[in-house]
C-alpha cells in the first residue's frame, strides 16, 4: 500500500448486499475493504479505499466507481466517494467508536474512553491489520470466545488468520492461556503482539498460512469459505475440544458445515448477523 492518496467509496449497508459489494470493489482494484456498523443505530456502511489510476482521469476513476455502485443497486444519494489525502491509513479512525460485545466486553481504540462499568476492557491499535470489531463476522467470533472461555477459560487457544489480533486478545482477557495467533500478513503478525503487549496478553505471533501441527482445545478461524475449505482437513485435526469459524456468508455455512463434519467435527451451532455467519463445532 504506497498510495500516499486514494480515492474512498462509501455505500449505505441496505443498499447493496456483501457479495454485490465485494464482486465490485474486486472488479476495481481495491487496496481494502470494511464493514462499518453504528452500534447505537445498528446501521452499516460498506466502506473501499482505491489507489489513484494511472489508466485514467481522477473524474473517469470517480465516474467508474460510482457507475458501478448503480449497477449493483445503490441510488446516487446512497453513495459517496472522497478523495482522501496522505493520511488515508487512518481515516478509519475518525469512524471508529467504542463498542459493548456480548455480556462482558468492551472493544475499543485507543483514542476512546474506557469502559464506565466492569465489562472487560479491550484496547486495539490495529494499524492496516484488518480487525476492529466492528465487521460481524469479527463481533460474533467475540460473542462466541466469550461463551467459550466464560464457563471454563481453556489451556490452549490458536487463531488462525489473527489480523489485528483481537479475537487472540479477547480470548486472553478473558482468561485463556496458551494462545498462538497465526498470519500470512507480516504486518499482521506485528499487530497481534503490539496489541497482546497493550493489553497485557501474552501469547505467540507466528507468519504462516497453514494450521500448525498440534492440538489446541479452542481453535478460531474468521477467514474466508474459500481457504476455511481448503484447509479443512489441517484445521480440524487442531482440534481439541471446539472450533469457531466465521467470514462465512450464511449462504456458505451448510458446505462448511458438511465439510467439517466429514473431518470428524460435530456442529454445534450456527449465530447469523445480517448475511454473515459464524459457526461453532466440537469434537466429539
Amino acid at each position: 500500500m504506497q498510495a500516499t492518496t486514494c480515492l474512498e467509496l462509501r455505500i449505505d449497508g441496505h443498499a447493496v448486499n456483501e457479495t454485490a459489494f465485494l464482486q465490485l470493489t474486486e472488479s476495481q482494484n481495491t487496496l481494502g475493504t470494511s464493514l462499518e456498523t453504528n452500534y447505537d443505530s445498528k446501521e452499516e456502511t460498506h466502506i473501499a479505499w482505491f489507489a489513484l489510476s494511472d489508466e485514467f482521469s481522477l473524474e473517469e476513476q470517480r465516474a467508474r466507481l460510482a457507475a458501478g455502485s448503480l449497477l449493483i443497486g445503490a441510488t446516487p444519494e446512497q453513495v459517496k466517494i472522497t478523495l482522501l489525502g496522505d493520511d488515508w491509513e487512518t481515516a478509519w479512525q475518525k469512524h471508529w467508536k467504542a463498542m459493548p460485545v456480548g455480556e462482558a466486553l468492551w472493544v475499543r481504540p485507543s483514542f476512546c474512553d474506557a469502559p464506565t462499568d466492569n465489562r472487560i476492557d479491550i484496547v486495539l491499535d490495529p494499524g492496516m491489520a484488518f480487525g476492529t470489531g466492528t465487521h460481524p463476522t469479527t463481533y460474533l467470533c467475540l460473542e462466541a470466545i466469550e461463551r467459550y472461555c466464560l464457563q471454563t477459560p481453556p489451556s490452549s487457544v490458536l487463531d488462525m488468520g489473527s489480523g489485528s489480533g483481537l479475537l487472540a486478545v479477547a480470548a486472553g482477557k478473558l482468561g485463556a492461556t496458551g494462545i498462538h495467533a497465526i498470519d500470512y500478513d507480516p504486518i499482521s503478525v506485528e499487530a497481534s503482539l503490539v496489541n497482546a503487549g497493550i493489553n497485557h496478553v501474552e501469547l505467540t505471533s507466528t507468519l504462516g498460512d497453514t494450521p500448525p501441527a498440534q492440538i489446541f482445545e479452542l481453535v478460531i478461524a474468521n477467514i474466508l469459505a474459500g481457504p476455511l475449505l481448503g484447509m479443512s482437513e489441517s484445521l480440524a485435526k487442531c482440534v481439541g475440544k471446539r472450533l469457531i469459524l466465521s467470514g462465512l456468508l450464511e449462504s456458505q455455512v451448510a458446505l462448511n458445515i458438511r465439510t467439517y463434519e466429514a473431518e470428524g467435527l460435530c456442529h454445534a451451532q450456527t449465530h447469523i448477523m445480517g448475511d454473515w455467519a459464524c459457526v461453532e463445532f466440537i469434537l466429539p
